[in-house]
């Protein structure tokens, strides 16, 4: 069963997680309208995987910038800074593989039913903690520019 959440102006929809994929991997389609982006962070204990559908992501990973199109994908490596944005006026939708399993974790727990209410920031900060994720700077923050 799949589930949707709205998680920092994104919608997240769960299609795999630990109870499918027996903990192996998350599987996550996200609509990511224009202009949204990720804080410049890092997964200390899992890799992505993106495969963009439709649209156009901007990545930054470590020293790279990529641009990926419909039909591209991109592989972050644990422990490598990055930033994933729409920086076209169209929004992109792509899938998210995370492996092993802990992504959709974070997506399930601090999501929302809305897109207008505000994730619990300290719920967020937990579970982002636990799960090994770091965050390296303020949003608009890039790899490059981080310390």
């Amino acid at each position: 069963m799949t589930q949707s959440f709205w998680l920092f102006g994104n919608r997240l929809t769960i299609i795999a997680d630990h109870t499918t994929t027996d903990g192996q991997y998350d599987l996550i389609e996200g609509y990511n309208p224009p202009g949204t982006m990720t804080p410049l962070h890092r997964h200390t204990r899992y890799s992505e995987q993106l495969y963009v559908l439709d649209g156009e992501l901007t990545v930054w990973a470590g020293e790279k910038k990529v641009v990926l199109t419909s039909g591209e994908s991109f592989l972050i490596s644990p422990g490598i800074p990055h930033v994933v944005g729409v920086l076209s006026d169209q929004p992109a939708r792509a899938l998210v593989v995370s492996a092993p399993s802990s992504f959709a974790r974070l997506i399930a727990a601090t999501g929302t039913a809305d897109e207008t209410e505000s994730a619990d920031m300290v719920l967020f900060e937990q579970i982002s903690a636990e799960i090994g994720d770091e965050f390296l700077g303020p949003p608009g923050t890039l790899p490059s520019l981080a310390a």
